[in-house]
Formats: structure tokens, sequence, C-alpha cells
């Protein structure tokens, strides 16, 4: 029973040239590559362990067929149909000896050659697990029915280079593909995810091993001149090396490169300059785990121990930089003498562990894979093997016959692969035939030319919802320790948002800068609208909480205010002690001292009023604050107004004749106090029914402050209690001003046009103040204007009255009243 194999093990081939005769002649296979040989040598040791495992195909020795492709899909398709023959002349549908045909093929690593090889075998439904091609339309099982592979496929990894992308902040990246189907499918499908993430991909080139050095040198020139800083690769090393050489060549060694898993790191393929642009940078290869015994398996090969190995002898010419003698060389070997050193090879010579590096065993990931791809098709012959009549897969619980084994029959069974191997790892497929598993992540550090490590820094599991992790401190970074930087723009600084430039991509950008009240959303990279009760921070990165604004005790206008308005009550409470003191005098019972007391009580109310308006809100003081202000406010006016119509009744009435003496008595004053108060109180107290004051949290007036303020409900009334209010000083103002020339040398109205000029005044004034301040600015200037009004109030009417009984009480007499010149 045997397996066969398709392996790239030489890197190139040489087409022969056209001959009349009649025998073909051999494809020359040139570039011998140890990397690729020991993914051969890896399928050769899981058959040895096979063979000498009791409990896996007991009784059973597996051979294999191995091909060496050569990179080259003619050369692969004629192993193929060569092994279905089993003859070195093939002929396709044909088998042209009696020995039976291998039972599967492992292979091909490439998956431009791997299409038409399962082309060919999915006409026959011959099993072939591929160890390294991820081409992701292999996925489909109608065109290629009895494909399977031990990777995952293309579509995974191109989500894994995008989260890599992403992790690291990378938005402005370039690509170089390979010109064929595996590169531009898994090109522009991590193209496509990474746009979806908010990435750009500046540029998308196409590099082949064929391509002339003049397009690989336009492929850097690109990369140069849109600036990016890293660049993804999705190709093979082989189509990759002439564009890193002359990378090297350019001295271009600034950029990262972020590889596919279709990137082999191979240090046989390319030259030490080429090894230093790699420096640094990250790749992806499939998940690995170690293979007991293979290191020993290695050193144990040799030239006369495995004499069916064709390719033993070129790898030894490689290790040992010797030449295994021909013919015409007995001549050469006749004459070395006496030690001299031999340039041939010799079966003398065996492996020792320091010749393990030629192996390249710093990166096991695809040898690895070619182990288990033998296992699955030796397990997969052994559930053949132990199937019980009755009980079988196939038509009435048949089962395969070990002698005659059916392709299709050994398909039907690898499917059904889910095997768990000696060293914890397990194997199976899913319904497309790819094995799910994770891959690692790579990073390339070299620190001289003996010292080059490939070190896992991460890893991608698809079956853990594509989640990437990533160990950033153990990557070592070509330039310095800093995680490199690959972007259109620099990062808009707190404050700003993006702005797409017009014609640019998306990651090119412009920054301006936010709305008022707006933060930069690191999210989203655009403005944020702070909450209502929030404001940015100077950093323009966070909200924090506004700071709540009202005119408070503590503060020096808190203070000052009702300081001053408690002096003027003491001192208004003082001019009323006065007056009550001397109330027998003529002064003061001049002009209806009974309105004197009414006026001097209203106006320490008002003086008072002041203390409501300072300190937090509520919903008391707010109903309290501005009707009773105006309630008091308007009995002070109708006193003054009742003061200056007594005055003017009492100048008519001198005549005794006059029909204005009946007005004159204690009822009248009383009576106008009374009706103009109560028109107020009506007012008020319809506000407080209808659309009472009520506290408020005022968020829109300042940015970045709250006000606590007292909210007036329905301004209406709020502006009614004020204009009747100036209507009382208006009325009162016109009154006084007509009779300030009535004769007498103590003229009231004269007094009270002073007052009521400066009450008017102040109020004209509190208007557009008012209205131009908000918070406790606006309360400052309320309580202002009550003071100052109040003030001038008792400083205009009472004042001068004070003065004769303080300081001038001679004149306090009733003769000096009448007399013009009593000042």
């Amino acid at each position: 029973m045997t397996l066969g194999g398709v392996f790239v093990v030489h890197s190139g081939y040489t087409s022969p040239e056209l001959t009349f005769k009649e025998e073909p002649q051999p494809i020359s296979c040139e570039g011998f590559h140890v990397r690729f040989y020991r993914d051969m040598l890896a399928m050769v040791f899981a058959i040895e362990e096979i063979n000498h495992n009791p409990d896996l195909l007991p009784n059973i020795t597996l051979g294999f067929w191995i091909f060496d492709s050569c990179l080259s899909q003619i050369k692969a398709i004629g192993g193929i149909l060569e092994l279905l023959s089993m003859s070195q002349r093939p002929i396709p549908g044909y088998m042209c000896n009696v020995r039976a045909m291998p039972t599967g093929v492992v292979g091909e690593i490439m998956s431009s050659i791997s299409v038409p090889l399962a082309r060919i075998l999915g006409l026959f439904h011959f099993p072939q697990i591929s160890y390294g091609s991820v081409l992701s339309t292999l996925s489909d099982k109608l065109q290629f029915p009895s494909f399977l592979r031990t990777v995952p496929s293309s579509s995974f990894q191109n989500i894994a280079l995008a989260r890599i992308i992403g992790h690291f902040g990378w938005t402005w990246t370039g690509m170089i593909i390979s010109d064929d189907e595996v590169g531009l499918q898994g090109g522009h499908d991590t193209k496509r995810i990474i746009e979806a993430n908010g990435g750009c991909v500046a540029f998308m080139e196409k590099v082949h091993i064929s391509y002339s050095r003049e397009k690989l040198v336009h492929v850097v020139q690109v990369a140069q001149r849109y600036g990016v800083n890293v660049i993804i690769v999705h190709s093979p090393d082989v189509h990759l090396k002439g564009i890193i050489e002359t990378f090297a060549a350019q001295n271009v060694t600034d950029k990262v490169f972020v590889f596919s898993a279709t990137f082999k790191i191979t240090l046989g393929l390319f030259n030490e300059e080429s090894w230093k642009i790699f420096n640094g940078s990250l790749g992806l290869a499939p998940h690995n785990t170690k293979m007991e015994n293979f290191e020993a398996f290695l050193t144990h090969r040799h030239p006369s121990r495995d004499p069916n190995d064709i390719f033993i002898r070129q790898f030894w010419e490689k290790v040992f930089g010797c030449k295994w003698p021909g013919p015409k060389d007995t001549d050469i070997m006749t004459t070395m003498e006496n030690g001299a050193h031999s340039i041939f090879c010799s079966d003398n010579v065996t492996l020792e562990k320091k010749d393990l590096r030629f192996f390249e065993l710093y990166d096991l990931s695809y040898t690895y894979h070619s182990y288990l791809a033998v296992y699955a098709l030796a397990h997969s012959l052994n559930a053949l093997m132990t199937c019980k009549q009755g009980q079988g897969p196939f038509m009435k619980g048949a089962c395969g016959d070990i002698n005659n084994i059916q392709p299709w029959q050994v398909l039907h069974y690898v499917k059904k692969v889910n095997i768990s191997l000696l060293n914890g790892d397990r194997i199976y497929f899913d319904a497309n035939g790819d094995a799910p598993r994770a891959y690692d992540i790579l990073n390339v550090q070299i620190f001289n030319a003996d010292d080059i490590k490939l070190l896992t820094v991460g890893s991608f599991d698809p079956q853990q919802r594509d989640y990437v992790y990533v160990n950033t401190k153990a990557i070592v970074w070509a330039q310095d320790s800093r995680v490199p930087v690959s972007v259109c723009n620099a990062n808009c600084p707190p404050g700003y948002r993006k702005a797409a430039k017009e014609g640019k991509p998306i990651c090119c950008f412009e920054c301006v800068a936010c709305s008022v009240g707006e933060i930069t959303n690191p999210y989203t990279d655009d403005c944020s609208k702070c909450p209502d009760d929030q404001w940015p921070n100077l950093k323009y990165d966070q909200c924090i909480q506004k700071k709540t604004e009202f005119l408070s005790f503590e503060e020096p206008l808190g203070v000052i205010l009702p300081t001053c308005g408690a002096f003027l009550f003491f001192l208004t409470a003082c001019v009323l002690f006065l007056f009550i003191r001397y109330r027998e005098t003529p002064i003061v019972k001049a002009n209806n001292r009974g309105l004197s007391y009414l006026l001097l009580v209203a106006l320490m109310c008002c003086f008072l009023c002041s203390f409501i308006f300072i300190g937090r809100p509520g919903k008391l003081t707010c109903m309290l604050r501005q009707t009773v202000f105006g309630i008091i406010f308007s009995i002070s006016i109708s006193s003054v107004l009742s003061k200056t119509i007594i005055v003017v009744i009492a100048f008519k009435a001198i005549n005794p004749n006059s029909s204005a003496r009946k007005w004159l008595g204690s009822k009248m004053p009383s009576c106008i106090v009374l009706f103009c108060s109560m028109i107020q109180v009506l007012i008020c107290v319809v506000w407080l029914l209808e659309s009472p004051p009520f506290p408020e949290l005022n968020m829109t007036s300042y940015n970045e402050k709250i006000i606590f303020e007292c909210n007036e409900g329905d301004t209406f009334f709020f502006y009614c209690m004020l204009g009747y209010m100036g209507l009382l000083a208006t009325v009162s103002f016109l009154v006084a001003f007509l009779s300030r020339n009535l004769p007498g040398s103590f003229n009231e109205a004269k007094l009270i046009t002073f007052s009521m000029l400066v009450f008017v005044s102040v109020w004209i004034s509190f208007i557009p103040a008012y209205l131009s301040t908000r918070g406790k600015y606006m309360v400052a200037v309320e309580v202002f204007a009550i003071l100052c009004s109040s003030a001038g109030l008792l400083g205009c009417i009472f004042v001068p009255k004070c003065y004769i009984i303080l300081i001038r009480p001679e004149r306090n007499t009733r003769k000096l009243l009448v007399r013009k010149e009593c000042f």
C-alpha cells in the first residue's frame, strides 16, 4: 500500500529543446532548496513512524511515490498522470501496470499547482491532501470534490492580516501580490477587509518570478512615492525574491513587511543583504506542534542508508560544499594524494547536530502539515481496514476491500477523519475539506548573519471569533523599539475631527475644529457632543461635570450686596425711629406723617428683599422673589404717589371755598395706597396661580457652567409686574414734576420729583443691564437696582428732613416752614 506525494524540491526548471526524437526529453529541474526538501522528508518521517506503530495499520507497510514539481504546473501534472497510470509514459485514464496505484496524494504546497492537480484527481475522486495550498477557491467541492488540506483557506489569513494591520493602527499601507490567482484573490479580499475597517491600501503592485528588473524597480519607486511604512505581501517566496533584492539594492530598509501564510521564510532563497530587509517584519504561518524524534531522523539521513532518496546527494553537496564524482572525475581523484583536500563528497561523512541548521528548523509550519496529511490518510486507511461487514458506510453496510481499494472509498474516510495524535494535536476537516486550524504570528529577528530567529509573537484562531492576540513587547522592530507608524496623515489633536479631502482616500484627511461643547471621539475620529450637564475639559478628550453657579453668600457679591442691604435697613430703621421720636415736630407732621411711617417701613422691607435673591434657589424663594419685591415696591411708590397727591391737594385747598378741601383727611392717602397696591397684589396672585416661578438648572446660557436660577414661569406676568410698578413711578414722577413750583418754603413735591427721577433712572438702566446678563450677575443687577432705587427714595425724601431735625432744629418750626428761605 503506497501514498503519492507532490513536492516542490527545486524552484525552477528548464524545458527541453525541440527534437525529432521519438522519446520525450525530461524536464531539467534547477535550484535545489533544503527548505522544501525538508517538507518532503516530513512525509517520509511520518510513514516510518506509522510503519513502526503496531496500533495503526497493523501488518501493513506503507510505501510512497514522490514527485518533484519543480514549481511547474506541467511537471506536476506529468507526475500525477504518471502516478495514476503507473507508467513513465503516462496515458490519461489508463493504468498500465499491475501494481496498485497509491491510495492518496500528499501535496502540493503551491495553490497555483494544486488547482490543476485537484481538477485531474477530482475526476477520479482520488483524495488529495495539500499541506500548504490556501486558495479559497479550492474549498468549492463542486469544482474540487476530492481536495482537502491541513491548513486553513486564505479567507482566514486575509482576516488575520487585516486584524494585524488594525491592531497596530496602520491605516496607510501598500500591498505586493503575486501575479496569479492566489495573489489577486488574496490581495483584493485583504484590501476589502482593511477598507471596511477604516484603513486604506495606497497601492497594489504585482510581482512574479519572471518579471524584469525594470518592473521590480518600478514597484520599489511606487512604495517610496506613496510614503507607506508597512507593506502587506501576498505572494509565495519564489515570486518575491526579485523584489526583495531590488529593495535591498535601492537601500530601502525602512519598510515593515507583513507576510501572508503563502510566503515561506526560506534562508536559502535570499542573500544576506535581502535578509536585512526582513528584519522586524511580521508573518503568518499555520500553527505547528513539535514532532518528536524528527531532528534525530534528519541527522540519521545518509546516502548509503537511503539509496532510494534521489535528492539526498544534492542535499549532501549543499551542506558540505562538495561534489559527487562522475565517470569523468576518476583521473582527478587519483591525483589527490597525502591528505590533500578533496572537492568530492564521501560516504564516510555523516551529519552532525550542527549541520541541522541547513534544514532551517526555525520554521516547521508547512513541514508539520505535510506530516499531518500523511497521518490523515493513514487513519482513513485504518478505518477502512477495520470496517466490519454490515456496518460499513457504503451500500447495505458494505466495507471497502483492503486488497482492492478504490479512491472514492478512501476519500469517504478521509473526510470523516477526526483524530488526536500522540503529541496532543488534533486533525479534522470541515465540510469544505479545510482544517480549521490557527495561525501563528511570527516576527523576523535578525541580530547578525548567524543569529536569525523567527519568534512566535501572537496567534489568530478563526474558531475564536477571528480573535488576534499579539504580544507587542516580544516584537523586535528594525528601526527602534517603538511600533512603526504608517498613516497618510497624523492623527488630529484633541478638539478636532477628521474631514475627508476631496479626491483623496478616506485615510487622507484634514483636521477641523469641533463645535462648541464637543470633544474628539477616539473611536470614530469624529466629534461627540457632551451631555447638557457636562462640558469638554481643557484637552478636549473627555466631558467633565459643569460647575453649578448661583449667587451665594460665600462669594464677594453675595457678601457685599446683603451687607449694603442690611446697612440701609438699619439706616432706614434709624430714620423711622427719629421720625417717631420727633413725631410732634412740624417737619414730621407736615405732609401726613402716617404716610412717612408707611413709606419707611416699606423701604425697610425693600432692603430686606435683597436677602431672598441670594443663596441656592428653592421653590419657595423663587415664588417669593419677584412677587414680594413687586408688592412692597408698589406699596412704596403708592405711598410716594399718595404724598404727592396730598401736596397738590393741600396747596389747592388753601382757599376756604375750594372744593378740594373735602379730599383732605386721613382716609384719602390710605385709599390711594390700598387701591394702587391691590392691583399689584392681584397681578402677583394670578401669576402664582397660573404659572408660578420655579427653580431650574439652566444648561444653555453658559457653555462651561450650569446656572441654578429661578425660572419666572410665564414672563408675561413678570413684565406686567414691572410695567405696573413703572407706571406708578411714572405717574408719581409726572405729578411731582408738575407741582414742583408750588409756593412754600418747604416744597415736598421737589423732593418727590428728585426721588422719582432717581427711581426711574435706576430702573431704566436696569432693563438693558438685566437683559444682557445671565446667571448670578443677572440676580446681582436686580438686587443692586432694588437697593439703589430704595436708597434713592430714602435719600431724596427723608435726608433733608433728618438734616433739619438733627442739625438745624431751630428751623423745625411752623413759622419757618412757610418762609421761602427755609434752607
